[in-house]
């Protein structure tokens, strides 16, 4: 027979919304991506996204996405030889100087000190990205 549907509640319906947004960020995180773009996928004003999703998850939708760009470019420093501005434009930052200042503000180092100080790490990916996941609001050094 089954399990019977019911309609979701208007706050499960928020989530789900904020759920599509941050998938959004994590799939696009290299592309350009503003504020009025991911409050059309959840189908909200940019003012509501802001809130809601800081609700959610602590922190606003373009902070998430500078996050997830960093925790990227952290990987390609880490793991390969890619020049740090390759790295940069590959993580979706439009200058090296607002990449250097977000990277450094986030991570507590410049990156080319993190490269220079930070050894691959050998372990499953899932263990890498939960270990080196850059916190937010506070510097890691």
């Amino acid at each position: 027979m089954g399990i019977p549907s019911r309609a979701a509640t208007p706050r499960e319906a928020d989530n789900l919304r904020l759920l599509r947004v941050r998938d959004a960020i994590d799939r696009g995180y290299a592309e350009p991506l503003d504020v009025a773009a991911l409050a059309a996928v959840a189908h909200v004003s940019p003012s509501h996204l802001i809130r809601a999703f800081k609700a959610a998850f602590g922190e606003t939708p373009h902070r998430y996405l500078q996050r997830r760009r960093i925790e990227r470019a952290m990987a390609l420093l880490r793991e390969t030889a890619t020049p740090v501005t390759e790295v940069a434009f590959a993580v979706g930052f439009q200058s090296l100087g607002t990449f250097s200042r977000t990277f450094s503000e986030i991570v507590g180092s410049s990156p080319t000190t993190y490269r220079r100080t930070a050894a691959p790490l050998l372990a499953p990916g899932c263990f890498t990205r939960a270990w080196t996941r850059p916190a937010t609001g506070t510097a890691r050094g």
